[in-house]
């Protein structure tokens, strides 16, 4: 009998990412080790080190996919401010752990920066194309706006009951 070929690269990076991710969801961040993610994909610590170098790198590579849906949810909403504001606090109140990873877990990943990966500038041309301004501030000023609002809403700092109100609000003042 011969030895199972490795699957390539990509298809071993993915599957390391999505268990990362699954571990996140069900158990936190604190949860999600090398070794945690061996032992859940049932592979060897060298398998997983051959895709990514460390635990940052993981971790990088999780907020990296998370801004990809981040971005592909905001182009496929109207282009209108608030279907795009409705897009981004959707998708952040959904997926929390991902939305802690691209936001406030440490990374080495660029933002606003010109090194910043593709994903995350789809996602802020996204933002732009509806709060438009020659030296972007308008658009930043936006996503400042509603990563406050999700950070706030998925935290359970503010009341439930007031979402759609809070967002209204935002808008008329961004939009006005």
């Amino acid at each position: 009998m011969s030895p199972r070929p490795a699957p390539d690269l990509d298809l071993r990076r993915d599957q390391i990412i999505r268990a990362a991710r699954e571990l996140a969801e069900a158990e936190g961040w604190e949860a999600v080790t090398m070794r945690r993610v061996t032992s859940r994909l049932g592979v060897s610590q060298p398998v997983l080190y051959s895709a990514f170098t460390n635990r940052q790198a993981l971790i990088d590579a999780v907020a990296l996919s998370g801004f990809t849906e981040i971005a592909e949810a905001l182009e496929a909403a109207d282009s209108e401010p608030m279907a795009r504001m409705r897009a981004y606090l959707d998708f952040a109140s959904a997926r929390p752990h991902l939305y802690e990873a691209m936001f406030s877990m440490p990374t080495d990943l660029g933002f606003g920066t010109e090194d910043a990966p593709e994903a995350l500038r789809r996602a802020f041309a996204a933002l732009h194309e509806v709060f438009p301004g020659a030296d972007s501030v308008r658009a930043e000023v936006a996503w400042a706006t509603l990563h406050g609002l999700a950070t706030l809403q998925t935290s359970g700092r503010q009341p439930e009951s007031r979402v759609r109100s809070r967002l209204e609000h935002a808008h008329r003042v961004l939009t006005g």
